[in-house]
Formats: structure tokens, sequence, C-alpha cells
């Protein structure tokens, strides 16, 4: 007996159901985020607010310098361990304030977190560190524990945290730009302790350094894929791969790593440094390096501290006058290059930007950026 095919209707409702079964099991689409502009057409630029978050003081970060209407964004500087005290549990609450105010004030945001030194306990177990005096800023000279910056373990720790950072913010409107870190120490800066026969017993060799950064750059590249990345170039070690000390291999090194992060980035690579002042120390050869590069890439410079506290009004140039301190490094951070470009931004730290009396040297700031 010759079978006859099922009618048309009996066999769109079997095909329908196939379907609808089918996709019950697929995992529901994720809900597309905030449009963001092509990345090209977006590039941090103006005045930026560093914001501190200091743990020892405790209590919420202050967002006040948001509010200032010369500020285009805000660069928040934290550690590690105090958003990831605990593995695999971060504390979003501060990066939440800040992207909740940014958005609401519509400035955009870098974050700048702080591993090596400030990196939680947990990340630092079965890791090879050495023991070394914090070189500058809080705590400098307190001896702490420095995970070895190519180490593999310590590197995925910092990556698996990266990760869960992308994934919560990555979508942000407000989120511009981060600064690359891992094989670093005190900061986001690509400077470690000055010691070369610590590190030459540790095993440092220049391919290592060059090596860790790469994978890190690798790993930026592919979580952050909305954002800009800026490496905050200060002096490498002379150091080779003989362990040799060699008065130009830290220059050399210095432009291997950020020849591989342009390669890898192209047009999402942000070139920094953050020593920005115009004291008596005026011969400033890696601040002018970044300089050389506005135009090319796209460049930025941090002031070396905040005028208002203590000493740093000599050191930005101007002893015991804040304001005028500030000017002037502003005038030195704002030069054209030879090729008559500048940088895209400045960062000034918080308490600058909240005094009344440094309001007229921001605006000043701000009237250079937008001048033809």
């Amino acid at each position: 007996m010759t079978l006859l095919p099922a009618p048309r209707s009996a066999r769109l409702i079997v095909r329908r159901t196939w379907f609808l079964a089918i996709a019950l099991l697929l995992p529901a689409a994720a809900e597309p985020g905030p449009p963001r502009a092509p990345i090209a057409d977006d590039p941090p630029s103006g005045l930026v607010a560093v914001i501190e978050d200091k743990p020892q003081k405790g209590g919420p970060l202050d967002l006040r310098a948001l509010n200032n209407p010369n500020v285009s964004g805000a660069a928040l500087q934290i550690h590690w361990s105090e958003l990831e005290p605990v593995e695999g549990k971060p504390d979003w609450s501060k990066l939440d304030d800040l992207f909740a105010a940014a958005e609401k004030t519509k400035k955009w945001v870098q974050l700048l977190i702080f591993p090596g030194f400030f990196s939680p306990a947990w990340a630092l177990e079965g890791v090879k560190t050495e023991q070394f005096p914090i070189p500058y800023g809080p705590g400098q000279g307190t001896v702490m524990s420095l995970p070895m910056p190519w180490n593999p373990v310590y590197l995925n720790r910092w990556s698996a945290f990266l990760k869960q950072l992308g994934e919560r913010y990555g979508k942000s409107p407000a989120f511009r730009m981060i600064g690359a870190a891992g094989p670093t120490s005190v900061s986001v800066e690509m400077t470690l302790p000055r010691d070369p026969e610590k590190w030459r017993s540790d095993g440092y060799t220049a391919s290592k350094y060059t090596e860790a950064w790469q994978h890190v750059f690798q790993v930026y590249a592919s979580d952050f894929p909305n954002q800009f990345i800026s490496l905050s170039v200060g002096n490498a070690l002379n150091l080779n791969d003989q362990g040799r000390v060699l008065p130009n291999e830290g220059n050399r090194v210095r432009q291997v790593i950020i020849d591989q992060a342009m390669g890898l980035l192209g047009r999402r690579f942000v070139l920094q440094n953050s020593d920005l002042h115009a004291g008596p120390e005026n011969q400033q050869p890696v601040t002018g390096f970044v300089m050389d590069y506005s135009g090319r890439v796209i460049t930025g410079l941090q002031m070396k501290c905040a005028a208002e506290l203590g000493t740093c009004s000599a050191a930005l140039g101007a002893a015991g006058h804040p304001p005028q301190a500030l000017r002037k490094s502003i005038d030195k951070g704002m030069q054209p290059n030879r090729a008559g470009q500048h940088v895209s931004y400045l960062e000034i730290y918080e308490a600058d930007v909240l005094q009344v009396e440094n309001q007229p040297a921001l605006r000043y700031a701000v009237s250079l950026f937008t001048a033809k």
C-alpha cells in the first residue's frame, strides 16, 4: 500500500512545534546594551579629574569633581585588593557609584586599577614575590611583596578579574578608557622598583617582561572591545636578557612594548605619562617622549601631584601658590610638539579641581583644547 504524504497544514504544525522546542532549549539572547559611538569617533579628550580611592579613610568615593563644568572625564585610581578582596566575589559598589554619577553628569570614565603591590592576598598565593619598598606615592618607603611581573599564575588571576570587570561595565556609555596594568608595581605606570641585583636574582629578563605585556594587551583587547586602552610609560629597567646593565636597554624595552600595543590595539591605543610638572625638576624626557607622539596616537598627561597638597605646589613650579603652579604645569603639558600637535587630555587631581581659586586655571586649560 502506498503511503500518502501528510496534508501541508499538518506538516507546518509539526515544523513549527519542532522550531519552538529548539528555541526553548537555547539560552535567551542577551539584551543589547546602550548604543555606543564608534570608537574612532569618541576618543578621550579635555580635562580629566583624577579621583583617588582612599581605603585607609573608608567611606564612599568623593565624586564632587564630576559636577565641575570644566571637566570632561574622571580617572579613578583604586587598588585591586579593594575591588576583589575575596577571589571571584568582587565588590562593585564604588564602581557602580562612579558610573552612575558619570552617566548622570555626562562625563566619561577612565579606570586605573592597581595590581602589583596592591593585589589581594589570595592573588599572591603560590606566586613568586619579592620584597621591595614602595618607590613613590602613598605609602612611599613601605616594604611590601611584589609579584614577579611575568608570573603566569598572578597574570591569569589578574586576567580573570579583568574579564569580570569587562562583563559588568563594558557596555556603559560612560566607560571610555582603561589603563593597562599587570606587569606593574605601584600604579598602572610601566615602572618597577630599581634594584638590579634583586631583579637579576629573581630571574628578570627583558624578554620575560615584554612577553608579559604582550599577554596583557591581548587580554585588554579582548575584554574591553568598546574602550580605549592607555599605557602609562616611565623608565623601564636597564637589564637585558643576559642580566647585564646596559644604559639604553630600558628605552629599547619601552619602545618594544609601545610597538606591541600599537600593533594590537590600533586606533584604540593611548600613550600617557603621569609625571607632568613645571617645577625645578624640569628635565622630563618621558613627558616629552609622550608629547612627541601627539598627532600619531591619542596622548595624555597626568599631573605629578595635586598643587593644593602641601609641598606639591613647589614640585609643580610655584611654591605656596597652587593656582600659579597649576597654570604653569598646564602650559607645559599643552605645548605643541614639532608637528604642531598637543596632547588629547590632561589629568588633574580632584583636590585641585574642587578648589575655587583654581577655576580660572581650569577654564584656561579648556580654552587651549577648544582653540582652533
